[in-house]
């Protein structure tokens, strides 16, 4: 298996989450060194502002990933960055570089299918579900605590060779509230889009990523690097999808694994 890195079009990342103690540095910063684009667009909450005014945290893993997104920057991929609710404090410089980093309130991609997506964060649909008890239940100190069960549990499935898992995610989708909520908002975005006439809609803010037709707009949510460690991405082609770079990394590795037996048993045959 190769090691030149994958390339796309077009990637989506949101709710990186740096600054944040769960955050999945290490994860992204492994997805970052691993592929290439020609336009990298950070979807909002890219460094958690909230959470450093709680309590400093800056891993070495963290500074990596501005330095990996800067490398990017300096080797010509344009990288557009949608400030988000977490990271709010830099939506004063939209219309401005940053770091040659452009910043913007939102925007409109178009694939290479000549589809367009409405590009926001996401924050702006909270109203749907600001009164609903997925705001309560997932509170500060219930959110920390479902992270601490989730960060516990792939320290136990590591030594039996388990790939990262989300138990968070999965007790979400199993709380009937959360799930309610969820689909309130995924459908508010959707009728936004529909609204700005739009073919589909690219946003984070919840750390559920989902891609599905709503109406007639394909709704795109690019996930999370705290629970699930996804990126939205665009194929040569202008097709869409979803990647969960846990399992695209298994995959990889176990190809890597079989292709070094290949060569193994290939150079004793010929010995």
């Amino acid at each position: 298996m190769s090691d030149k890195k994958r390339y796309y079009p077009t990637i989506w990342l949101s709710d990186i989450h740096l600054g944040y103690k769960d955050c999945k540095a290490d994860f992204l910063l492994d997805f970052l060194n691993s592929t290439q684009c020609d336009t990298l667009y950070l979807v909002g909450d890219i460094v958690d502002l909230w959470s450093l005014k709680r309590q400093f945290y800056w891993h070495k893993s963290h500074y990596a990933v501005l330095e990996a997104i800067q490398q990017k920057v300096l080797q010509g991929t344009r990288v557009v960055y949608i400030p988000g609710n977490h990271d709010e404090t830099f939506r004063k410089y939209v219309g401005q570089f940053l770091m040659g980093v452009e910043v913007l309130r939102s925007c409109v991609h178009t694939t290479q299918q000549g589809k367009r997506y409405l590009l926001v964060h996401g924050d702006d649909f909270d109203s749907v579900t600001r009164y609903n008890r997925l705001v309560s239940w997932l509170g500060d100190q219930g959110y920390d605590f479902l992270l601490f069960l989730n960060r516990w549990s792939n320290r136990l499935r590591r030594p039996f060779g388990g790939r990262y898992w989300s138990l968070a995610s999965w007790i979400k989708n199993r709380v009937h509230k959360a799930k309610s909520a969820i689909e309130a908002f995924e459908h508010a975005a959707a009728r936004e889009a529909k609204r700005q006439g739009m073919d589909g809609i690219v946003c984070g803010h919840i750390h559920q990523p989902n891609m599905r037709m709503i109406d007639g707009v394909m709704y795109c949510n690019d996930g999370d690097w705290i629970e699930n460690c996804t990126a939205l991405v665009e194929h040569t082609g202008g097709q869409l999808a979803l990647l969960h770079w846990s399992d695209v990394k298994k995959v990889l590795q176990i190809r890597k694994s079989k292709a070094k037996e290949s060569e193994k048993s290939k150079t004793y045959q010929a010995a």
